[in-house]
């Protein structure tokens, strides 16, 4: 590895932001360097909409299951079914999907290194030097100083990202963070009974002693499935949480394969760029949907987003074109996780909300039109009637007239 070794790019980060990043950059002909850390997993349920598998051309290979149903679980036991009509929800293992974003982008051209990032200095020719402690892949220890020359820097390394920080992002460090845990753990058999769990299902509970303030969860993944939550008060306990649900689905006795947790973003920073040439996607930028979690579709449009802003500042020398991620970010889906963060901070707040919250779901318009949305990606503004049916539906349970 040559100190002297110049790239247009080095992506730090190889989730889906950064591999996303990397392959983009890549394909339009940019010298890039693709730098992860092996080893970690991010706690995540996996689950892919339609939408995501159509526009990032997700193989069938990479679904370990297929979800046709939402079952909403509220603090009564009382639970809602939905079913996902004329589609599914895809499910993926994020070792074996991260793995394949990543080899994509370097079947593209991109330069694939093992190393964890340490710093950014300014170089005197203006171009910035990243230094990182060079790995094999499964090296443990601290591995070997390494350097390289950048162009421009995309930080795609999670939560708290050290880019952002050494690269000087205004605000970061302002950033609220949530704690996300789950385990990993062998599905039951078929013909275990005492497991209340579907394969093709997932299971949403929306109970305080899950979470104060955000959802527990079980997904399947094929031969295994997830179970976690989540939460912002640190007195909680995770682990004990997902211990309970276990035990309350039937889960208890399964074998436990992986742990894992991770910090994740409550909102989107108010800056992505430090307008000089470091750009953030994914976490580090925050792009974790409020109330759903849902982080790996907008994870990958924000490493598009940003491959494209890099490209543009690249190709006319106007640093400018870096707060184009953002911009185009937002107008893409600045509503959608505006609505979603009313929508947590309001019902997620009290067990009599989340029973109510329940309840509204089991209305066919509310169901239709929240999954239409997900599956695509926008809101829709289809069926203009049922809007309004659901506004006055709304409105009576928050003025508690409806009956739960």
């Amino acid at each position: 590895m040559n100190p002297d070794e110049i790239f247009d790019v080095v992506v730090v980060g190889g989730g889906p932001a950064g591999a996303t990043a990397a392959h983009e950059l890549a394909r339009q002909g940019r010298s890039v360097l693709l730098l992860d850390r092996a080893g970690r997993i991010k706690p995540c349920g996996g689950a892919i909409p339609p939408r995501l598998i159509k526009d990032f051309g997700i193989p069938d290979e990479l679904l370990v299951a297929r979800a046709q149903c939402a079952r909403m679980i509220a603090p009564s036991h009382k639970h809602v079914d939905i079913p996902i009509d004329n589609g599914f929800v895809g499910m993926v293992n994020r070792d074996v999907f991260d793995e394949w974003l990543r080899a994509r982008a370097q079947t593209a051209g991109a330069v694939r290194r093992t190393g964890l990032f340490e710093k950014i200095e300014r170089g005197a020719d203006g171009l910035s030097v990243v230094h990182y402690l060079a790995r094999e892949r499964h090296q443990r220890g601290e591995g070997t100083p390494a350097r390289v020359r950048a162009r421009a820097i995309v930080g795609a390394d999670g939560a708290r990202s050290e880019v952002a920080r050494q690269g000087g992002v205004p605000g970061a460090e302002r950033t609220k963070y949530v704690f996300a845990y789950h385990e990993i753990v062998r599905a039951p058999a078929a013909a275990d009974r005492s497991a209340d769990y579907d394969g093709a299902r997932c299971d949403v509970y929306y109970q305080g002693r899950f979470s104060p303030d955000f959802y527990g969860w079980v997904f399947p993944h094929g031969d295994t499935l997830s179970v976690g939550t989540g939460s912002a008060d640190k007195g909680f306990s995770l682990r004990g949480s997902v211990q309970h649900m276990r035990e309350a689905s039937g889960l208890a006795g399964a074998e436990t394969l992986r742990r894992e947790g991770a910090p994740i973003p409550m909102k989107p920073l108010p800056r992505w760029d430090n307008g000089r040439d470091v750009v953030l996607a994914g976490d580090a930028a925050g792009v974790v949907a409020p109330a759903s979690g849902e982080g790996i579709y907008y994870a990958m449009v924000g490493g598009q987003l940003a491959a494209q802003a890099v490209h543009e500042m690249l190709a006319t020398g106007d640093v400018k074109a870096l707060r184009l991620a953002r911009q185009r970010f937002m107008k893409l889906h600045g509503t959608v996780f505006w609505v979603l963060g009313v929508m947590q901070s309001f019902w997620y707040s009290s067990e009599k909300r989340r029973e109510r919250f329940v309840k509204i779901c089991e209305d066919r318009d509310v169901q239709q039109l929240t999954f239409e949305s997900y599956m695509n990606k926008q809101l829709t503004r289809k069926k203009p009637m049922a809007h309004v049916r659901i506004f006055f539906k709304d409105l009576g349970h928050l003025l508690g007239m409806a009956r739960v």
